[in-house]
Order: structure tokens, then C-alpha cells, then sequence
């Protein structure tokens, strides 16, 4: 919606810059006029309607349809008011309006439409409680799914429940190891089963795993809670960070733009670098590689190939040099690199693909780097942490000397970011790094 008023505005703008100047003041009414039929016609029938089932067709059809309902009264009136119609360019408007809008109605259909990735849910009881709690998960056809449940030691497993027994409360914290866990569903308020629930509880702070707890140990009959909103499936859901869900959606707005407008002022520098890594050297132009993203959820991060081919068949046979502590890998001069390889990791060109992630949905512009899946392995419960929010392209590790910090402080450097997260800090963080990637500081 906000998108659409923009593109209005600007075909206002364009549209009223004639021959004899700019009418500011025509230019001002017709931004109001289109933008009040608009919103009230878009209001009317429903145009932003998130569920509205129509598909991107449908949505495209509409668009020109509210489109039509806008610019018909807007032509009319120019027959009314002549200084309207002498001081403005209605053919520029309705081009500008009728691609702007459809161009940007294809983009946010299809990226509604694409298939969502479910949302894991682990659920510690295997009682009454948890078996409708998984019950109402599945009956509730979002994209939420029930991987599995982890009965306290002193139920009896049985095979009533929507989705297989996994192991007992007790190995909570091998399983989120193990799995892919969005959130943890603790059904159970027995008394006898408090300690566990309170050792459960503690895995997932240290793990940064969102977790809910039952609302109450009553049943209630026709008492209904203050603010329903909260206790939507009867329970309270708890966050190891603190949830800013304005800030976190003008965070994925910012996202989405600047990386549309990178990819398409950086295609021309991504292209010719494209082609000297395909002249270079043998092998593909991109290196896809398998990263650990929110949650522990995998996927392939997207970079111009700097090293040779076999470079993960020879690093095995270079550990032995490794220059960093803890899991990480980093050498000075890694022979894996090529000359080309060197020049683009060194101001960060290898990583400009990465744009293509962050659209997508699998990285953020702003947030902790995303490991690979080995290191991962050896990460202590603590420092798994940093899996709780969306990897990124830059973070503070990347404008406090990248290579030349050690690995206990570069994750004691992402909990300081998760803790104290803002929007104001992101870009902070994003105006530091201009200059950090311009002089090739602290990389290798």
C-alpha cells in the first residue's frame, strides 16, 4: 500500500512538470485526489486483503480495475476545471501509475504466493495437554508443524499423537542440536513435572528458542480473558529477545528495497566480475554454499567464487595451519585463494550475490554472519544463540576488524547486538561499513 502511494505521488509529480514549469500547487491536489480514490476504492474492494485467495492474477485484474475507478473521475474532472487540465500531463500520470502500480503488484503477489517455509514446533508432554496441542497445530492448516514431542520420564509413550516421540525432556537440549526447532511447546503444568518444565526453560534461553507455557492450570467455562489477543491457543509465548514487531517489519521493508536497488545499481560490477572469474579460473561463477540460518535452518549463501575448485577437498590438509581459535577456519595467505579471489574477498566483492539471499527471505542486510553447519556442531549451548535471529550480510564482527577479531569476542559481539537490537543500530552499522569495505579493512 505504501509502495502504491509512492508511485502515485510520483506520477503526480512527473505529471506536472509542463513546458511553462512545475504547478506545485496542481501537483499537491492531484497527489491527494489519486491517492484519496485510491485508498477509499482499495478499501472497498478489499485490495490488500493478505488472505484474499485470488492469486497473482486476480490480484493484477483487480489492480486495473481500481486503477480504471481512479483515473475515470480524474479525467472527468479536467473538463470541470480547466486549469487543472492546462497545467497537467494525464497520459504521463496514467503511464507512470498503470506501470508502477501493476509492476509492483506482480512483485508482492509473488512474493505472497511463494511456498513458505513451516515453522517447526518441538512439544515437551505427551499428556492430554500436548496431544491437543498438537492436534490444534495440524488441524489449524498454517504453516506450523509438530516434528515431534519429548515425553517427561514419567509418562508412558504411547502412539495417539500427531507426530512421533523423539526422546524424553531430560535430552531437550540434544534434540534442538539435532533439529530444526522454531519453538518449544512446554504442555505441562503438573506440579510434578516443574522441575523439568524449569530446566526445559532454561535450554531454550541459553539456545535463544522461542517457547510457550500453558496460560493457566484451570479449566475456565464462560470466563473469558481481558485481551483475547494474547492467549490465542491458551498459551503465553516467550522470546529471549526483545520483540519489536514494528521496527522487525520496517527491518524487512528496508531489507527488500536495498537489495532490489543494489542488484540493480551493482549489476553492471556483478557482471563484469562474472565474467574474470569465468576467465580466470576453471570452475562454476558462483560458489554455493551450505550456511546455517535462523532458527538452524540451512540453506545456500550465494558468493563470487574466490578459490579453486577443490578448495574444500584441500582443507582438510590445512587445518593444521588454522590461525583462529575455536571452529572457525582463517588463514593469512590460504593458498586456496586465487589472485582475482583475493582482490574481491578483500573489499567484499565476492559477497555482493548475497543481495539475492537477502530478497529472498534467508538473510537480512543487517545480522550475524551465517556459519557453516560444522561449526555449528561445536558451538557451546550459549553461543547457538546467535542462530535466534535472521543471518546477515553485516554486523558488528564485520566493522570491528573482521579477521583480526578472535572468535570468543566475535560471538560475545553478536549476543551484545541481539540484546540490544534497534532499527537506529542497524544502520548504524550499515553506514560503518561503507568505509570498512571501500579500504579492505581488517580482511583476508
Amino acid at each position: 500500500m505504501v509502495g502504491d502511494g509512492l508511485v502515485l505521488v510520483l506520477a503526480a509529480a512527473a505529471s506536472t512538470v509542463v513546458p511553462g514549469g512545475i504547478h506545485w500547487l496542481v501537483g499537491l491536489a492531484l497527489a491527494a485526489g489519486s491517492l484519496l480514490l485510491w485508498a477509499v476504492g482499495g478499501r472497498v474492494l478489499r485490495h490488500y486483503d493478505a488472505h484474499n485467495g485470488r492469486g497473482i492474477w486476480g490480484d493484477v485484474a483487480l489492480t486495473f480495475v481500481l486503477l480504471a475507478g481512479m483515473l475515470v473521475p480524474m479525467f472527468v474532472l479536467r473538463y470541470f476545471v480547466p486549469r487543472y487540465a492546462a497545467s497537467s500531463d494525464m497520459l504521463r500520470f496514467t503511464m507512470i501509475a498503470v506501470f508502477g502500480v501493476t509492476w509492483l503488484r506482480l512483485l508482492t503477489s509473488w512474493l505472497r504466493t511463494r511456498p513458505v517455509a513451516p515453522v517447526d514446533i518441538l512439544i515437551v508432554g505427551v499428556g492430554p495437554l500436548g496431544r491437543h496441542t498438537g492436534l490444534e497445530i495440524r488441524d489449524a492448516r498454517d504453516n506450523r508443524r509438530v516434528v515431534g514431542y519429548l515425553r517427561f520420564e514419567d509418562q508412558a509413550a504411547h502412539d495417539r499423537l500427531p507426530a512421533p516421540i523423539v526422546g524424553t525432556a531430560s535430552e531437550l537440549e540434544t534434540t534442538l542440536r539435532e533439529r530444526v526447532v522454531h519453538e518449544v511447546f512446554l504442555a505441562s503444568s503438573d506440579e510434578v513435572h516443574r522441575p523439568a518444565v524449569q530446566e526445559s526453560i532454561r535450554v531454550c534461553e541459553r539456545f535463544g528458542i522461542p517457547f510457550a507455557l500453558p496460560a493457566n492450570r484451570f479449566r475456565i467455562a464462560r470466563a473469558e480473558p481481558r485481551d483475547r489477543d494474547v492467549l490465542l491457543d491458551g498459551y503465553v509465548h516467550y522470546l529471549s529477545y526483545r520483540h519489536k514487531p514494528f521496527q522487525l517489519a520496517l527491518k524487512r521493508a528496508f531489507d527488500i528495497a536495498a537489495s532490489s536497488v543494489a542488484i540493480a545499481l551493482l549489476s553492471p560490477l556483478m557482471i563484469a566480475i562474472a565474467v574474470l572469474v569465468k576467465l580466470t579460473s576453471k570452475g562454476p561463477i558462483l560458489f554455493k554454499q551450505e550456511r546455517v540460518g535462523l532458527y538452524g535452518r540451512p540453506f545456500h549463501m550465494l558468493k563470487f567464487r574466490s578459490m579453486v575448485v577443490n578448495a574444500e577437498e584441500l582443507k582438510a590438509k590445512l587445518m593444521a595451519m588454522n590461525e583462529r581459535s575455536g571452529p572457525v577456519f582463517k588463514m593469512q595467505r590460504d593458498p586456496r585463494v586465487t589472485a582475482l579471489g583475493r582482490f574481491i574477498r578483500k573489499y567484499s566483492i565476492d559477497e555482493l550475490p548475497q543481495f539475492i539471499n537477502v530478497l529472498r527471505g534467508e538473510m537480512t542486510i543487517v545480522g550475524p554472519r551465517p556459519p557453516v553447519p560444522r561449526e555449528v556442531l561445536q558451538y557451546e549451548a550459549w553461543q547457538r544463540r546467535r542462530l535466534s535471529v535472521r543471518p546477515g550480510i553485516t554486523c558488528v564482527w564485520q566493522v570491528s576488524g573482521r579477521d583480526e577479531i578472535g572468535f570468543e569476542e566475535w560471538m560475545y559481539l553478536d549476543m551484545q547486538y541481539i540484546d540490544n537490537w534497534s532499527l537506529g543500530q542497524d544502520f548504524q552499522l550499515v553506514f560503518k561499513t561503507v568505509p570498512v569495505v571501500l579500504f579492505g579493512k581488517g580482511a583476508s
